[in-house]
């Protein structure tokens, strides 16, 4: 069971570690800023259940989120010629023995399963920026009340520029990782990875499943 699902297990459990020693390193800079600031350091469960801490993991799971949405979905319209992430053809949707349930049936269950990667990434996306922005608003009037200044409401931050700062600073880095593995894999290869084409394919070879 372990070997058969080790790629999911072996990213869950990176995952629960650098979130892991994100709350630590958080909690030191917070706690730095608390007694640069005049105020009291606070313990660590106090700093995970907190507004900073929330915004932190929440803008960086949004643009994670973001980031494979739209590369689900510009590459149903778009290809890249040469790039094993651009497929050649959609001959993958016939119905075979094995396939799921949902793909069997028709009608409305098997065009929600057919876009149901697109549909749960697109929540989770919706639901991590909310969240994020949420988060963001009560830090962010954490520090407005503490310079003895106004809070501001919800839509008032999302229009802000420290909302755009932390949201664009996110995108940016993860549309240039998305175009770096689209443009490299063309040229670069991995043996027995399934994210490059095989070692002796032609450059201008598109699509795994060539």
């Amino acid at each position: 069971m372990i070997r058969r699902n080790g790629l999911s297990l072996f990213f869950l459990v990176i995952f629960v570690l650098a979130l892991a020693g994100q709350s630590i390193a958080g909690l030191g800079a917070y706690n730095d800023d608390q007694l640069g600031s005049g105020g009291d350091p606070v313990s660590w469960g106090a700093y995970v259940t907190s507004a900073d801490f929330a915004v932190d993991v929440a803008e960086n799971w949004q643009s994670e989120y973001l980031q494979f949405l739209l590369f689900i979905m510009v590459t149903v319209w778009l290809v890249q010629r040469g790039s094993p992430e651009s497929k050649s053809d959609g001959t993958g949707d016939q119905v075979r023995p094995g396939s799921p349930e949902w793909a069997k049936t028709g009608g409305l269950r098997t065009m929600l399963f057919a876009n149901s990667l697109g549909l749960v990434m697109g929540a989770a996306f919706v639901l991590s920026w909310y969240a994020q922005s949420v988060a963001g608003t009560a830090a962010y009037n954490r520090e407005q009340l503490s310079r003895l200044q106004d809070p501001v409401t919800w839509p008032e931050y999302v229009a802000s520029p420290d909302f755009w700062d932390r949201t664009l600073q996110n995108w940016q880095s993860e549309f240039l990782a998305v175009l770096s593995m689209v443009a490299l894999s063309i040229y670069l290869r991995q043996r027995e990875s399934p994210e490059s084409k095989p070692v002796g394919a032609p450059h201008g070879e598109t699509g795994t499943d060539v």
